[in-house]
């Protein structure tokens, strides 16, 4: 298979790039909500508190950190392709293991090796995609590769229903990791027919340093969105479990329907940011949605005094503004940075995002024991933060990328 050229239109294989990149998407998504899923059923099982469970997802968060970081740079040393076949190995590996995990601290060191390679496709995909997709396509190809991660929430939901309704929990949460593992390694097979990025050179060295002297605003300008949309993202995560599953005295098993209705929500929201962000902007979507995303947690908070049917609809309205926002986000920082220096780039973006991603879950749990609409309100302000930073950058001579080829945006 030959490399798509930036200066035809879609073609074919645009759109199988899309799948096969969206595949592995899906399967991070997967690997998220699969977590969030049976948190109950894993403290069941292992016998500790809702501390131990925020360490786990805080191990999680370091190795998004290290693998951003670390695989950005290498993706840009030694090319996209060897890193997206790479990372979804390690994860696939990794997420199998868990399956047989003997402990609560295999468990987590397995969790930190699968985190490390969702980090690496963070940088490698969303570089390879920008630099593949046709430039009038750009914004649209990036986000429906980004909208399979609702997908892959919505199985990892119905998944997780299905089998912690039918066997025991201390058994059902085994099975399910066992068949994300699977899945990611089936669908790395398929991804070796992706070509390499067609724009991609090797590059000697590109550190971060380097990117802070040539690229800093636009830098500044990633890590402030992914950190607003991570910590608001997984604060919101989080709230399910760790809030409201104590405070409404839920059962585990009845915790898939919140995930699995938010996910429709989300998959709605996916397709709105890849419908917009060609035809509106990168400017008006991202900003219209972050903002949105901030309401509609407001009005979340509001719902919460109400009880669990109030907080279902709710919880999928926010879901898919949040969705949204950081769908319209990826492509709109990453597009930003030269060739030679973008996985890097979205790697250090991604990695101080994971900063606010991992602290989040901690500050939701400890002010959502005394107020649930106030931990509601710390993750809008996220929100606001992220929204803020697009208009700054705006008003400080910041480009609308929409249309431009890429090799037109490294130097305006």
């Amino acid at each position: 298979m030959s490399a798509p050229t930036t200066t035809r239109g879609w073609s074919p294989t645009h759109t199988l790039m899309v799948v096969l990149f969206g595949l592995g998407w899906a399967m991070d998504a997967f690997e998220v909500t699969l977590v969030g899923n049976v948190l109950g059923a894993l403290r069941k099982s292992f016998g500790i508190g809702p501390n131990a469970m925020s360490f786990l997802l805080a191990a999680w968060f370091a190795g998004l950190m290290l693998g951003a970081v670390g695989f950005g740079a290498l993706a840009d040393r030694f090319g996209r392709r060897r890193v997206f076949l790479s990372s979804l190995l390690l994860y696939g590996v990794a997420t199998l293991a868990a399956a047989v995990a003997p402990g609560f601290g295999a468990l987590m060191l397995l969790r930190l090796l699968a985190g490390i390679g969702v980090g690496a496709e963070y940088s490698a995909i969303n570089a390879a995609v920008a630099e593949l997709a046709p430039d009038a396509n750009r914004g649209r190809a990036a986000a429906l590769v980004l909208t399979f991660w609702p997908v892959g929430s919505l199985v990892a939901s119905v998944l997780a229903w299905l089998v912690l309704s039918a066997v025991p929990p201390e058994l059902g949460w085994r099975l399910v990791f066992a068949a994300g593992g699977l899945i990611a390694l089936s669908t790395a097979w398929f991804r070796r027919h992706l070509p390499e990025s067609d724009r991609w050179e090797r590059a000697p060295r590109a550190p971060l340093s380097r990117l802070w002297r040539e690229c800093r605003s636009r830098l500044l300008l990633g890590m402030a969105l992914d950190f607003a949309e991570a910590s608001g993202y997984y604060g919101l995560s989080a709230f399910l479990p760790l809030v409201v599953l104590p405070a409404l005295h839920l059962e585990p098993v009845q915790l898939p329907v919140f995930y699995l209705v938010g996910s429709l929500g989300a998959l709605t929201g996916g397709l709105a940011a890849s419908m917009l962000l060609d035809r509106a902007g990168r400017f008006v979507t991202v900003v219209g949605f972050y903002a949105a995303t901030a309401l509609g947690t407001v009005l979340l908070a509001v719902l919460s005094g109400w009880g669990a049917g109030a907080l279902l609809p709710g919880f999928a309205l926010v879901n898919l503004l949040a969705t949204a926002s950081w769908i319209a986000a990826y492509p709109t920082f990453s597009e930003l940075f030269p060739t030679p220096l973008r996985a890097t780039g979205i790697g250090g973006s991604v990695a101080v995002g994971r900063l606010g991603a991992a602290a989040s879950p901690f500050l939701v749990g400890w002010v959502g024991q005394s107020s649930m609409p106030a931990a509601l309100g710390l993750l809008a302000v996220f929100w606001l933060l992220g929204a803020a930073a697009m208009v700054v950058w705006r008003r400080t001579g910041g480009v609308e990328a929409r249309g431009v080829a890429l090799e037109a945006l490294a130097h305006v």
